[in-house]
């Protein structure tokens, strides 16, 4: 294995944290749709294969640098949101703990020398930055929307934020 056994079950932890971002997205999306928020929900559901898409890079490269791959079960994501402002509130909270998480893993790179890896995570730092400008904006549009209506009105605009 090229890297240390703490580095690969902390990226293995990490694996299992954008798998369940992928399952919180998904459930987001499934409670837009059933408020009739349907373009949000769709924006949920691109969101939730994004990070469906962190957790198979990462996995890849535990496989380039000879470590297991080690898939362990995940919690329920919550699936009670009372509104939109809700679930956007909770996707910028989230996004922010796992920049925290992601900036974990950089400085256990930077103190074990572990070059490779701390390059390979750039790219998730940068990401990161992506990922809370744009929840934070989606929070900030839905922040002004005074009922559904306006809320669905808004949809079409959601998908500009990812331009």
């Amino acid at each position: 294995m090229m890297i240390s056994e703490t580095m690969a079950a902390k990226l293995n932890q990490q694996v299992k944290e954008e798998f369940f971002s992928y399952w919180t997205y998904l459930a987001m999306a499934y409670r837009f749709e059933s408020i009739g928020l349907k373009g949000f929900a769709k924006w949920y559901q691109l969101q939730a294969d994004e990070e469906k898409g962190h957790a198979l890079k990462i996995a890849g490269y535990l496989i380039e640098q000879g470590a297991d791959v080690k898939l362990t079960a995940l919690d329920n994501p919550k699936t009670d949101y009372a509104s939109a402002q809700e679930i956007v509130q909770v996707t910028v909270e989230h996004e922010k703990k796992i920049t925290r998480l992601i900036h974990e893993l950089m400085a256990l790179a930077n103190k074990e020398d572990d070059f490779a890896t701390a390059s390979f995570l750039g790219w998730f730092v940068d990401e990161q930055v992506e990922e809370v400008s744009i929840a934070q904006q989606l929070l900030d549009m839905v922040k002004l929307a005074s009922d559904k209506v306006q809320l669905m009105l808004m949809e079409n605009r959601i998908f500009t934020l990812r331009e």
